[in-house]
């Protein structure tokens, strides 16, 4: 009985870690912090738009250019534009216009749709 037992526990035991290791290996798709945002939409839009002309932003072609700040960690900053909280819903207003949330950027408004907007900010977010 004792034997039993000990057997029983050890092949539970191994289907456990058995089990764990198989969740482990199972490949997750990213989960985007902004809803109804797909990140890789919103990187072929940031393309279109042109912002690597001012930022250096992996993964876009362009310049890279240096006039703005890199936006290499955005999806891990707390602030953007250096004072507004990182939020989805502040970063898509941000990217549909920048003058009408922070006041004397120099980023330009540039016609951006909410639903551009809430795909660029899915990529945004996916920066890190």
């Amino acid at each position: 009985m004792l034997r039993a037992s000990r057997t029983t526990r050890a092949t539970t035991s191994a289907l456990l870690v058995l089990a764990a290791l198989a969740s482990g290996c199972a490949k997750e798709e990213p989960v985007s912090r902004v809803a109804g945002g797909d990140p890789e939409r919103g990187r072929l839009l940031v393309q279109q738009y042109q912002c690597a002309a001012c930022h250096f932003i992996p993964e876009v072609q362009g310049p890279n250019g240096d006039a703005g700040p890199s936006l290499q960690s955005m999806g891990r900053l707390s602030y953007i534009a250096g004072s507004i909280p990182n939020q989805p819903e502040n970063m898509i207003r941000f990217l549909q216009n920048p003058p009408a949330v922070k006041p004397g950027t120099l980023m330009p408004a540039l016609g951006i749709t909410d639903d551009e907007a809430r795909h660029m900010a899915a990529f945004m977010y996916s920066l890190k």
